[in-house]
């Protein structure tokens, strides 16, 4: 059984990290990202969170359910396609964006600032449908 609490802690993160991403998109540019350093920690870290918890959330419903243990970030979101809970093209998206969270915790030393702000600038929807996804697990589980 999910842990409704737990879930909608990571939602409310995850919600407020696509808010923050969604409005330093609106705000800040591809020059301002690549020379400003405080503007890019603040970027990534809105970016890191939102996808964290899009994976937390993933994971959890995984064990909620006694489904396999993905072995990476990335196969959370195979596995939640194979049970149902999210589409294949989502799924694909968001093993797509847990790829790039590893990049950004593990080769933060030298990522390409240019393909940070191309995902920065295109990828907020799939982590909106996966919160949409979620809403409607956790009204079906209320039920």
């Amino acid at each position: 059984m999910l842990d409704r609490e737990r879930v909608l802690a990571y939602l409310a993160e995850l919600v407020a990290a696509l808010e923050d991403w969604e409005r330093y998109r609106s705000r800040i540019s591809q020059e301002q990202l690549l020379r400003d350093r405080d503007t890019r920690n603040m970027v990534l870290h809105a970016m890191l969170v939102a996808i964290q918890a899009a994976i937390d959330i993933g994971q959890h419903i995984l064990v909620a359910h006694r489904w396999e243990r993905p072995g990476s970030y990335r196969e959370t979101f195979d596995l939640l396609v194979a049970h149902g809970v999210v589409s294949q093209d989502l799924g694909e998206q968001l093993a797509g964006l847990a790829g790039f969270r590893n990049a950004l915790v593990h080769v933060y030393w030298k990522l390409d600032l240019e393909a940070v702000h191309r995902v920065f600038l295109a990828e907020t929807e799939p982590l909106r449908g996966f919160c949409t996804v979620v809403k409607r697990l956790l009204a079906g589980e209320a039920r």
